[in-house]
């Protein structure tokens, strides 16, 4: 199998990359990134000389690229995506542009070639989980900033050249990822590393927002049982139903590091922050039979020991803007 991979240098799209040409050595992978915030080819050391293995730099945006890689591959899974809440409030054009123009880009070039087109989007469409209710794939989308209206409307867009065209495609949805290589803007590795480095770690509001996370190759098995499995025009949600508050959080990973807890801070809330993200994966276990393999705690503990083991990984990412938060100072 060819596979078109848009975003692969990003934290889970490398994740995909290195899992899948792992498990198939017959296949072969293209992967199409421009290589802006979040994405980094280190990543992808370990695989980056495997002849299976193909990277182009370039933008999902250049329709005559897309269009000419697309020709040649059997399936495209998107990964692209600008994908931090914090950086759309303060400018959300790139998130426009990269989110819903490059989706249209990759379309367009599915539906010209009559490829198979699997988009990964994000529980953060549906918005807020009232209760303790959790959102399926039918609940209304109802996202709360720039960020998940861009990829609301990348998932619309989607559904409809499925409905308009006919063209076989999948819309995932999953909740919140960590592990190796994730981008140190993200809660977990900022954590991690100014913990590391005895900062003080800074989290929006009370800390009592809940998220529901996921280890990533657990997130990234899951679209490799959609490849197979999944049926054309249908959205998945993916969830490992871990539901914990961003202080519990941080207080697990200061106590893996054996930090005092008063290392945490509390900083200004962001504007429009969703209290609860919440969805159910019934659907993609019934109908293809996967499920989360990793143990939240366990997966925690491998993560943190990454960080540790990689500071030449992750220090020349690093600067104010990645480990600080985000002033809220909107004009």
């Amino acid at each position: 199998m060819k596979i078109l991979v848009c975003g692969g240098a990003g934290f889970i799209g490398s994740a995909f990359i290195k899992n899948h040409l792992k498990a198939n050595q017959d296949s072969k992978i293209t992967n199409l990134d421009i290589l802006t915030t979040g994405s980094n080819l280190a990543n992808l050391k370990e695989i980056q000389d495997n002849p299976n293995y193909t990277f182009i730099k370039d933008d999902i945006c250049n329709e005559s690229i897309t269009d000419s890689l697309v020709k040649q591959t059997d399936m495209v899974i998107n990964f692209a995506a600008e994908s931090h809440v914090d950086r759309s409030i303060a400018n959300p054009k790139p998130f426009i542009q990269t989110n819903v123009f490059g989706t249209y880009s990759i379309l367009e070039a599915v539906r010209k070639h009559d490829k198979k087109f699997i988009h990964v989007s994000t529980d953060e469409v549906y918005g807020d989980a009232q209760d303790k209710s959790s959102f399926n794939e039918d609940s209304r989308i109802n996202p709360s900033n720039p960020y998940s209206a861009t990829k609301a409307s990348a998932d619309h867009l989607v559904a409809s050249y499925h409905r308009t065209y006919g063209i076989n495609c999948i819309t995932t949805r999953c909740t919140n990822n960590f592990g190796p290589c994730q981008f140190p803007e993200k809660l977990i590795p900022k954590t991690i590393i100014r913990s590391i480095k005895n900062l003080k770690v800074p989290i929006y509001g009370d800390g009592s927002q809940i998220r529901s996370w996921i280890y990533v190759y657990d997130h990234v098995r899951a679209i490799e049982s959609l490849i197979s499995k999944g049926r054309p025009g249908q959205v998945y949600n993916i969830t490992a139903y871990e539901e914990i508050t961003n202080k519990s959080i941080v207080e697990k990973i200061l106590d893996i590091l054996k930090k005092p807890h008063d290392a945490l801070e509390y900083v200004g809330d962001r504007p429009g922050h969703d209290k609860r993200y919440s969805i159910d994966s019934t659907k993609i276990e019934s109908e293809t039979g996967w499920k989360p393999r990793y143990n939240f705690d366990d997966a925690l503990h491998q993560t943190v020991q990454w960080y540790l083991d990689n500071q030449s990984w992750w220090e020349p990412l690093i600067d104010k803007n990645t480990l600080h938060p985000q002033p809220w100072t909107i004009k």
